[in-house]
């Protein structure tokens, strides 16, 4: 072997140690970088996700009765006016009871706004129930209201179940999040363990953080809308002018939340109806923004809403809802013909066999 062909050979240990240690400093950097972006959605969200305990039904029974309480993820110390938000209501006694997800590929989140007055004022009912169920295998989405005045039997489990009826928009007051979460499920046959809350004020700011909403506005809604800003001003001194015409146009959101709680006008089901408007126009105008601007969006709206989801479910759905949005649904229950009304108090009595059935072939297919 001649001279040079031994220093050739001698140079390889060197040059492969080189690249060893090119590959570990590029491993090393893009695990850094992985780490800092979860530390960074850790720290962002740190502010929006609220610990709700969720147990299993044998759980579940040997839980004692305690004494009413709450959990927040927000600023409750300062005022709507001064950007405070509503607390979350969870009572001890009625957690999240477990309940395995029916589908892998279908996941049905509470999404709920509550009808407050202040950041005090966190027993109160719900003003909005709306379900988001992403389909990650058809690439739908499909967003249910389900009719706060719907009469159900309040109850946690089968065998707690009230023997009378209440307003839906009541299981809330009665027992926090829990209790509406469990109600929802058990009388309708869903899955659900997750939840966004928003009071009207982090409605309005998460819509503002986005740029508004486009909305066509009827002439006759005009004067119900401003009645419902004029309300808002008292509550949290925001300036947005009243609406002046009708026609599509872009709303701010304190302009888009008063539309959305018309009712007056037309009827609740009406109503139900702009509240979807409004999610799914502001669900589009998310995802058309551009992907710095989602992370300022992320960024700016930490600790506006509340929710029971980490960092990385936020940005797992966030990811499902993009890539489903072409194909949106809206729906409501009870539907047409299955439900007939009670007038003392008023209240939509459901037929619930039937109702529950049809709900579950909606959302998973016959």
């Amino acid at each position: 072997m001649s001279k040079n062909d031994r220093g050739f050979e001698g140079n390889q240990p060197r040059k492969k140690s080189k690249a060893l240690r090119y590959s570990v400093r590029v491993l090393a950097a893009v695990l850094g970088l992985a780490a800092g972006f979860f530390l960074y959605w850790f720290y962002i969200f740190g502010g929006t996700f609220v610990a709700v305990p969720v147990v299993s039904q044998e759980d579940y029974s040997t839980i004692e009765l305690a004494e009413s309480g709450s959990t927040t993820g927000g600023d409750v110390s300062s005022s709507w006016s001064e950007g405070g938000h509503t607390r979350l209501y969870y009572d001890p006694s009625h957690p999240i009871i477990e309940v395995k997800q029916k589908d892998p590929d279908i996941e049905n989140i509470l999404v709920f706004g509550i009808d407050a007055r202040g950041t005090g004022d966190y027993t109160c009912r719900t003003d909005a129930i709306m379900v988001l169920s992403i389909n990650k295998r058809a690439k739908s989405i499909k967003l249910i209201t389900l009719m706060r005045d719907t009469g159900v039997y309040l109850g946690d489990t089968e065998d707690t179940l009230g023997s009378r009826l209440n307003k839906l928009n009541s299981a809330y007051h009665y027992g926090g999040v829990g209790m509406m979460i469990n109600t929802i499920n058990v009388t309708f046959g869903l899955d659900i363990q997750r939840f966004v809350m928003f009071d009207f004020g982090s409605a309005a700011e998460i819509i503002d953080l986005c740029g508004g909403v486009d909305i066509e506005i009827k002439p006759e809604e005009l004067s119900h809308a401003n009645r419902y800003l004029d309300e808002m001003y008292q509550l949290d001194g925001n300036t947005s002018p009243h609406l002046s015409r009708g026609g599509m146009q872009t709303l701010d959101g304190h302009q888009a939340v008063a539309w959305s709680r018309i009712r007056y006008l037309d009827s609740d089901f009406v109503r139900a109806s702009r509240q979807r408007t409004v999610a799914r126009a502001l669900m589009s105008k998310v995802r058309d923004m551009s992907y710095g601007q989602k992370l300022q969006l992320l960024n700016d709206s930490a600790g506006v809403f509340e929710t029971n989801m980490r960092s990385v479910d936020i940005m797992r759905v966030a990811v499902d809802c993009f890539d489903c949005m072409d194909n949106f649904e809206e729906h409501r229950i009870p539907e047409d013909g299955l439900y007939e009304v009670q007038n003392n108090p008023w209240m939509m009595k459901i037929d619930f066999a039937t109702q529950k059935q049809r709900l579950i072939d909606y959302i998973w297919g016959e």
